[in-house]
């Protein structure tokens, strides 16, 4: 099901950074944010998922969305977060490079996705907002966290 402007409009997104880029999920979709900690790796996992992390009693894994989306050598510092997500009843963590605001974006702030051959499949995106010189790459989070090649959970899971 393809989400259009107007299904987005007026809906909040949480902006964060990877890299140079500014992209946004679904404010509904995250269930807190963390500082990064050391996570525990597991052996035989692709090299995005870092490891798991016990979150109060439950074992959630951890993405790291810059090693997904190759863009360059992840670095950990005082700005590095951990979004937890809550998606389809599963809890996954998101290392993405920094978090800025909350964006409640208006119908004529989104663009539609554009085609592109790029490693971000734009499959996973909603469209683009933009808001002032700012464009924030939005990102259908569900979408993304259940799609084969992640192998987080079960695809009929998430479309629930």
């Amino acid at each position: 099901m393809q989400e259009n402007a107007s299904d987005i409009a007026g809906r909040e997104f949480l902006a964060f950074t990877l890299g140079a880029e500014e992209y946004g999920i679904d404010i509904l979709k995250v269930q807190e944010i963390r500082g990064y900690e050391t996570v525990t790796r597991i052996a035989n996992a692709p090299e995005f998922i870092k490891g798991v992390i016990n979150l109060r009693g439950i074992i959630i894994p951890v993405v790291d969305m810059r090693i997904k989306f190759n863009l360059g050598e992840p670095v950990y510092d005082q700005f590095t977060v951990v979004i937890i997500l809550n998606i389809g009843g599963r809890v996954v963590g998101m290392v993405v490079d920094s978090v800025s605001d909350v964006t409640t974006l208006m119908p004529e702030e989104v663009k539609p996705a554009p085609e592109m051959g790029t490693a971000f499949s734009s499959d996973y995106m909603i469209g683009l907002g933009t808001i002032d010189e700012r464009m924030l790459i939005l990102v259908n989070i569900d979408k993304l966290m259940s799609s084969a090649e992640m192998g987080l959970m079960d695809v009929t899971a998430a479309a629930t």
